[in-house]
């Protein structure tokens, strides 16, 4: 596998799952160009990418912005060429059942969980059309597949990206361009790191707290959700599009939490 010289944007790259998916894409050699909302987030992540002797760019971006997306993708098609990968994994958590649901919750989740999917795809398209490939890998969640208590909002929004993921496979996969999914389970990102902190939780107690999640008896670092990320984006799986690839630790066969 020589993926060395391509090109990956990754949205919502600041932190969690995204900030794991930069860096495994940039230990392997590709050049990656960095979205997040949160200015503070990418320097950090601009240094240690830089520090691996990665190459890098950072654009505080809002997904849910079209306008935004398609900037990002013109100026990483300015400074590098072409966009050969796109890991679509900005995303916001919003808990609450279908009756404790507000109109901005909705907005917010629809706005970033499946629009900001959607526009973040529709402004790589038209670069990897003009190359005649490319790999698209959308992150969504178990959550899409297992239904849970209190989420409902946020689990239709995840699960209408893998609708999207089909529709995008389905519609270029022709012209070269493969799409995929990323089911992660329950995964320990600094989202939960930094919420439990407010109530004087440790990483370690969270870790405690998750033993027994799923058939490994544990949940998940970022890291190990990017490895499958990078594995649908390189070449390694080039017969594969359309699928939703769980990455759950076995949570879905058992429902143990």
């Amino acid at each position: 596998m020589d993926i060395r010289n391509k090109v990956a944007i990754v949205t919502g790259a600041g932190s969690g799952i995204g900030k794991a998916c930069a860096l495994r894409f940039a230990k392997a050699g590709v050049r990656v160009a960095v979205t997040d909302v949160n200015p503070e987030l990418l320097d950090p992540l601009s240094k240690e990418i830089a520090t691996g002797s990665g190459d890098s760019l950072s654009f505080v971006a809002d997904v849910s912005d079209t306008d935004a997306c398609e900037n990002v993708t013109q100026q990483v098609r300015s400074a590098w060429g072409s966009v050969d990968m796109l890991v679509a994994n900005a995303g916001v958590q919003i808990g609450g059942s279908l009756l404790e649901a507000t109109e901005s919750d909705w907005n917010q989740i629809l706005a970033v969980n499946l629009k900001g999917v959607a526009y973040s795809c529709k402004a790589v398209v038209p670069a990897m059309l003009a190359k005649g490939s490319g790999a698209i890998v959308v992150i969504s969640s178990i959550s899409a597949i297992v239904g849970s208590r209190g989420m409902a909002i946020y689990d239709m929004s995840k699960a209408g990206v893998l609708a999207l993921t089909r529709n995008l496979a389905t519609e270029f996969g022709q012209e070269g361009i493969r799409v995929n999914a990323v089911c992660p389970g329950n995964t320990i990102t600094d989202f939960h790191i930094n919420r439990m902190a407010k109530q004087g939780v440790t990483v370690e107690q969270i870790r405690e707290m998750t033993t027994g999640y799923g058939l490994l008896g544990r949940a998940a670092e970022p890291r190990e959700i990017a490895n499958a990320v990078y594995f649908l984006a390189s070449d390694e799986a080039s017969f594969i599009t359309g699928h939703t690839l769980i990455v759950d630790g076995g949570f879905s066969i058992t429902g143990r939490a």
